[in-house]
């Protein structure tokens, strides 16, 4: 199912994680040359992916919901 991101925030690894409309959490992790997302390493780049759409797994397992920093 796709999700707008709605925020970022770093997990206990310094590792970028989108805050998904659904609740859910999914990593969004630049690691190249296996997956390439320079966006995620500058706000500017975190802000302009507000509103696009994931593929969340976890809404389409039904999966509880996941804990998020306040």
């Amino acid at each position: 199912m796709q999700q707008p991101i709605t925020g970022h925030f770093q997990d206990e690894e310094n590792h970028w994680v989108a805050k998904l409309a659904c609740g859910y959490n999914q990593h969004v992790r630049h690691n190249p040359p296996l997956v390439s997302r320079p966006w995620v390493l500058t706000q500017a780049g975190r802000d302009e992916k507000l509103g696009v759409l994931l593929g969340c797994k976890k809404c389409d397992a039904g999966a509880p919901a996941d804990s998020r920093p306040s």
